[in-house]
């Protein structure tokens, strides 16, 4: 329960850092105005590589660890669907000579660990709830760019992938919902 629960602050923390990132470039006038800020590109670029990483690394694990049928096939969707979005993104961002990590960073290192530490029932939920994350933090990011962007090649591949990754999120929405339900039911004292 408590490493359950580890994880699942981690996932949280994981989008609430890429959120603050995006927010940081913006100016403190912004509210004054009522325009919205462009985001940095390059920011953009390096968010979206570092959740596209971090996407590939997780589902390697729910390829290998689900029990669900439907998560196991999820898993390998987002892997086939993110490598490809990875690779789109890493030729654009060489031509526009922004550099790219090429490894996960640690807050994803360390939910896939966390994760890797869990079986069953118990894996399942938590990565469930990890892809959620994932996705929500991915459209945001992604709507950011394609709606602000300043480079309009960047911006361009940000709003063709976005389709792709909202559809990733209504898909795995209604599967961590599932898992949610049953936590919640486990919960209930019984009567």
């Amino acid at each position: 329960m408590i490493r359950t629960a580890t994880v699942a602050m981690l996932v949280t923390t994981f989008a609430a850092s890429a959120a603050r990132a995006q927010q940081q470039d913006q100016p403190a006038n912004r509210a004054a105005t009522g325009a919205k800020a462009a985001v940095t590109d390059a920011l953009f670029a390096e968010a979206a590589a570092l959740g596209g990483l971090a996407e590939v690394s997780v589902s390697e694990l729910g390829v290998r660890k689900a029990t669900d049928p439907e998560l196991k096939r999820f898993s390998q969707q987002m892997i086939d669907d993110h490598t490809r979005m990875n690779r789109e993104l890493t030729t654009l961002a060489a031509q526009k000579q922004i550099p790219l990590a090429r490894t996960p960073d640690q807050r994803a290192q360390f939910c896939a660990q966390s994760l890797s530490g869990l079986s069953g029932a118990d894996f399942d939920r938590c990565y469930a709830k990890a892809q959620l994350v994932l996705h929500l933090d991915a459209v945001a990011t992604f709507e950011a760019e394609s709606e602000r962007g300043q480079d309009s090649d960047v911006r361009a591949l940000a709003a063709k992938a976005l389709p792709r990754i909202k559809e990733h999120l209504e898909m795995i929405r209604p599967i961590a919902m599932k898992y949610d339900k049953d936590q919640t039911s486990a919960d209930k004292p019984a009567r």
